[in-house]
């Protein structure tokens, strides 16, 4: 039987991809239009603003000085390999728009692009499935402005928005090769997931792979389902062979990550989250089950600061859109003359296991995903799949909305949306809501959550006008009293100005980085300094500037100025042991830790500081973010590198727990690894006195450090370095090649041969050079069968 319950009745116009992109471009603006003024998208709660850009101006830099992309990052942790332990887009395609533009606008004009992207991806997808303009217009904006895709830009998630945006990409590519047989689909789908992993996200990057490949296994048994604008395809035997090239391009699209990801794979036994954190670490932030209600109220938890829930923080929206829900739920009706019911129920089905992911460790389901799903016990936030979910209510909206401008919703229907919504602001006005609130967390949460009360009123009533607006809209068309092209046109309208009232609040932008991260006194003095030294930055009192990035994250990164700690959360591992992260920073307290680390001052934010024999250098001064701060000299002597005139080996935490000893002094015994090729001492040795000479740094920069011994090394001295010790730190000892190895814990130490004067050392990384050649032939693999394939699915037409 042909499927005719929604005949071509509204006018397709000419040129109908550029208007869908001018489309998505406008919905885009209605969020993104202070950027046309030089606006920076970054807000105090963003990861862009506190690390963020410091990483990616670190690089952009490099890059403009003609010196490629950097492998080591001196400036946190102790150091830290650049590539390995993971700094944002540094291989994505926006770092073309940092090496062109100022950091700041590359990073705002990045979000922008990959928003209106994902509409144009969408609206073409939604083509390939056989909707039709005006409905794919209404998908393609529901899913851009969406509160899981729009709101990435409060916690400055790019790399989310990245994988995000290329979802209905790789989804149109699946379409047209496996139920067309285009030969050019598997070239670019390669492109898309190699896009997708040097995005770099791996959580979401795995949610998308998981999408499309339930999606190809759907072509390949039911090719039919997924019909074209004319109808269902002729041709309707299972396309199970082409699920090879699905496969072929997907693994072709893994290896153009592999400049990003062999590094990160040698990185993993040192990272701090090796061998995964357990089952409550992977599912903490989780979507809670009654926040689902935000899907259509989405002020019920309470918006940004007004947020009472679960998880602590909630700085994104999980709003689908009262207006899209509307549409959503209309794909399912008309029965067998619907012309996308099969297709209906993948995107249904899509949903519904979206969803009981989110809710994680809130249901049981989760605990099938933790046993099955490979990666998942490095993961955390399984909530982070709604922007499937988002996909779906989008794809259902446009399959309803293309109903809808024929003419085929039912009074019944309308009746029903309308008793709803007046039935969710009734109860909202008379408090029912916030008493169900309180049920909840009454007790820990009890206060916020009357303060949010009026907000959920005022919320309840505006979605319920996005649904009177939206059904009036479709008994209009329904009754001839509005032609189905205007009809399709005001639906994009209501629907854009629906999401926009919502996801306005979470594009919130400042002024440029210049004025962000501007100098003061204490910079300025920091970067006179003539010899090498970290700063321990950490706040000590309350009268602290909201995130302030130069207290609790990288904005001394932009400076150059090399911090003991920052913001990161992939440094690495026996860094953080050695700090005690996890007891609460104890070790910076310690004066051993500050010889370790070359802690030469401390910044914080009181006037004043508990450790004898510091001395004020630098403030009190109000920095950029608007606090008022004082840079202290630590008392001691803190060199970058020192000569130990005994070397021996122990185990870790022995280790540990020795230097950490304030009666040990670290400058009489270098603790080696018990893995380094060395000539060690007995470990019951007496302890001979110190060296009576320094070390001079010649040259410390990124990856190259340049020494000299200011005396004759000993017999049977090490030379310790404080920077962490990584694979690919090489050494020369007066011109020979010499091997490095982990001492002290976590640093470099160098065995010295009597005599010795000069120690050069640079890192460099074998997997990154490795990587590198695998992606430019995996690139250029798949362009070139994109473009072939073009040329074939070109003649194969003629």
């Amino acid at each position: 039987m042909a499927r005719t319950d929604a005949p071509q009745t509204a006018t397709t116009p000419r040129h109908p991809f550029a208007i869908a992109a001018i489309v998505s471009a406008i919905a885009t603006l209605l969020l993104a239009w202070p950027a046309l003024g030089g606006a920076f998208l970054v807000n105090p709660n963003s990861d862009q603003y506190i690390a963020g850009y410091s990483f990616r101006e670190f690089a952009a830099r490099s890059l403009r000085e003609g010196n490629g992309f950097p492998l080591w990052n001196p400036f946190q942790f102790g150091g830290m390999p650049y590539v390995a332990a993971m700094h944002g887009d540094i291989f994505y395609p926006t770092f073309i728009l940092r090496m062109i533009l100022p950091t700041d606008v590359a990073m705002t004009w990045g979000f922008i692009i990959h928003m209106m992207l994902a509409g144009v991806f969408t609206y073409g997808f939604l083509r390939a499935a056989g909707v039709r303009f005006h409905a794919a217009c209404i998908g393609a904006v529901a899913y851009l402005l969406s509160g899981a895709m729009a709101s990435y830009a409060s916690p400055g998630h790019d790399g989310k928005l990245f994988v995000s945006s290329l979802l209905p990409a790789a989804l149109w590519a699946l379409t047209l090769g496996m139920r067309d047989g285009r030969r050019a689909a598997w070239g670019a789908l390669a492109v898309v997931v190699g896009l997708g992993v040097l995005s770099p996200h791996p959580q979401l990057l795995q949610y998308m792979l998981l999408t499309t490949g339930a999606y190809a296994l759907w072509l390949a048994l039911k090719p039919q389902t997924v019909i074209t604008e004319d109808g269902p395809v002729a041709d309707a035997t299972p396309r199970f062979p082409r699920l090879g090239l699905a496969l072929g391009a997907v693994l072709l699209g893994g290896i153009m990550g592999a400049i990003q990801y062999l590094p990160v794979r040698e990185y993993v036994s040192w990272s701090p989250r090796a061998g995964g954190k357990g089952y409550d670490y992977a599912t903490s932030f989780s979507f809670p089950l009654e926040e689902t209600i935000n899907m259509y109220l989405p002020q019920f938890s309470g918006i940004l600061d007004n947020y009472w829930g679960r998880n602590g923080i909630h700085f994104h929206s999980e709003y689908v859109g009262a207006s899209v829900l509307v549409l959503a739920f209309l794909a399912f009706g008309g029965g067998l003359l619907n012309r996308h019911r099969s297709h209906a129920w993948f995107w249904l089905g899509a949903l519904v296991v979206s969803l009981f992911w989110a809710w994680g460790g809130n249901t049981p389901f989760y605990h099938l995903v933790y046993a099955v799903v490979p990666g998942s016990k490095f993961f955390r936030a399984p909530s982070t799949i709604l922007y499937v979910s988002a996909f779906a209510f989008s794809v259902l909206a446009a399959f309803g909305a293309e109903r809808a401008i024929a003419g085929k919703t039912s009074v019944r229907y309308m009746l029903g949306w309308s008793t709803f919504a007046l039935l969710v602001a009734v109860l909202a006005t008379t408090g029912g809501l916030t008493n169900f609130a309180m049920s909840l967390l009454g007790d820990a949460r009890g206060e916020v959550i009357l303060a949010n009360a009026t907000d959920v009123v005022v919320g309840a009533w505006r979605s319920a006008l996005a649904v009177i607006a939206t059904l009036a809209l479709l008994f209009g068309v329904s009754r001839n009293k509005l032609t189905p092209t205007l009809g399709g046109w005001l639906l994009v309208g209501v629907v854009a100005l629906d999401l926009w009232s919502i996801e306005r609040l979470y594009w919130r932008f400042s002024a440029p980085a210049s004025e962000l991260y501007a100098e003061d006194d204490v910079i300025r003095y920091l970067k006179k300094l003539d010899a090498p030294g970290r700063v321990i930055a950490l706040p000590l009192g309350d009268n602290m500037a909201p995130h302030d990035p130069f207290l609790v994250g990288d904005a001394l990164m932009h400076h150059g100025v090399r911090g003991v700690l920052g913001y990161h959360g992939n440094e690495l591992g026996r860094f953080q042991e050695l700090y005690a992260k996890n007891e609460g920073y104890q070790s910076v307290a310690n004066p051993n830790f500050w010889s370790l680390t070359n802690s030469r001052f401390f910044y914080t934010n009181t006037p004043g500081l508990p450790f004898p024999g510091s001395r004020l250098v630098a403030g009190p001064v109000r920095n950029a973010a608007g606090t008022m701060t004082y840079l202290y000299e630590l008392p001691g002597d803190h060199p970058a590198a020192w000569v130990t005139p005994m070397k021996v080996k122990l185990d870790d935490p022995t280790t540990k727990a020795t230097l950490l000893n304030p009666n040990f002094d670290v400058r009489r015994v270098a603790i080696f690894d018990t893995a380094a090729v060395i000539e060690s001492q007995p470990v019951n040795s007496p302890l001979p006195e110190p060296v009576t000479f320094g070390v001079q740094v010649d040259r410390y920069e990124p990856g190259a450090i340049d020494l000299t011994l200011e005396g004759p090394a000993p017999a049977g001295s090490a030379l310790v370095v404080s920077e962490n010790f990584y694979p690919g730190w090489q050494a020369t000892v007066d011109g020979k090649a010499t091997p490095t190895n982990r001492a002290d814990f976590t640093l470099i130490g160098v065995e010295l041969p009597a005599g010795a004067k000069k120690v050069q050392l640079r890192f460099d990384s074998a997997p990154y050079h490795t990587g590198q050649l695998l992606t430019l032939l995996a690139l250029g693999a798949a362009v070139l069968w994109w473009v072939i394939g073009s040329v074939l699915d070109r003649r194969g037409h003629a």
